[in-house]
């Protein structure tokens, strides 16, 4: 890095609480055939987002301030100021870490979306097994007139990657993103049970975990155990460069790619996304039954328990 690190971090800091972006418009109001194009990708069936009276699901606040191609109106040269501080200093990677949303004011179909978007923070230099950077976060609020109808915070880690001779080892597998809502989904994959949540008032079962009811809002549920059978709703082939953390799997055969990606439609009737193994990629097929697989992973981290499916014997 040219700065020392204490030096750099002072010129970093300089742009928390500067503007990203002022009165940006959103390209469309908030309109209903969006809206069901969401609902249909999600398997949203909630009479809440049709109708008169619809509400746009919460989780598309940022849908409504996608700049596409042609980007906004109203963006500032703040972020890529920063942006640009961080390469000369040697930190030319980036990676998204993780985002936060909060939602304060349903939206609804002909309402006109403006935000602003502010950096919030930059931290400290920090060493992560990536290499040596900064958490950058930003803060973008969603209004409709003056009312603030959300916020979404957004945090990458600009870094330098490491370079230098490391000891061998085995590369490190991605983890999962386990919170408050789902902990409980991978709690039960590592005890090598498939749970399901299921609202207590209505019974509607429910996958991936939220922490209400889809159906009819609930907040209360309780889980049921899934049999594991399913069958190939429909997939995806994935390629890409060899990673270590595949190619030196136990399990390297079905992961080192091309492999196909599956979205599962369990027998109870909820669909999830995974790993379809037991067949080459190219047999793949809509229909195919499968059962899941716990398969565990181990590297410097310990242990991680992961569900994929596995075609059935005798179809492959």
């Amino acid at each position: 890095m040219s700065d020392g690190p204490d030096e750099l971090w002072k010129r970093l800091k300089a742009y928390e609480g500067q503007a990203a972006a002022v009165a940006c418009v959103g390209k469309d109001p908030v309109n209903a055939p969006m809206i069901r194009h969401w609902c249909e990708a999600m398997g949203d069936a909630n009479p809440a987002y049709e109708g008169p009276d619809a509400v746009a699901p919460a989780t598309m606040l940022q849908a409504w301030t996608m700049g596409g191609l042609s980007g906004h109106e109203g963006r500032t040269a703040a972020f890529d100021e920063l942006m640009t501080l961080l390469d000369e200093a040697g930190c030319t990677s980036v990676v998204a870490t993780d985002s936060e949303q909060e939602y304060l004011r349903p939206l609804r179909p002909g309402d006109e979306v403006t935000f602003d978007t502010v950096i919030e923070s930059v931290s400290e230099r920090k060493t992560t097994k990536l290499g040596t950077g900064y958490f950058v976060t930003t803060r973008m609020d969603v209004r409709v007139g003056e009312d603030l109808a959300g916020t979404h915070r957004f945090r990458i880690l600009k870094y330098a990657p490491s370079r230098g001779k490391q000891k061998a080892r085995r590369a490190r597998r991605p983890r999962p993103v386990v919170n408050r809502d789902n902990a409980g989904f991978w709690e039960g994959v590592a005890r090598h049970r498939l749970l399901i949540q299921r609202c207590t008032d209505c019974r509607t079962l429910r996958h991936p975990w939220l922490p209400g009811c889809n159906s009819c809002g609930c907040p209360e549920w309780d889980t049921v155990e899934a049999s594991g059978a399913g069958t190939v709703y429909s997939y995806v082939v994935m390629h890409h460069p060899p990673f270590p953390a595949f190619t030196e799997s136990d399990h390297a055969a079905d992961a080192a790619g091309p492999y196909a990606v599956g979205l599962i439609e369990l027998a109870e009737g909820v669909r999830m996304v995974s790993n379809v193994v037991g067949v080459p990629y190219d047999k793949v097929r809509i229909g195919l039954p499968v059962r899941v697989e716990f398969r565990t992973h181990e590297d410097e981290e310990g242990a991680l328990v992961l569900p994929v499916f596995r075609v059935t014997e005798g179809e492959a």
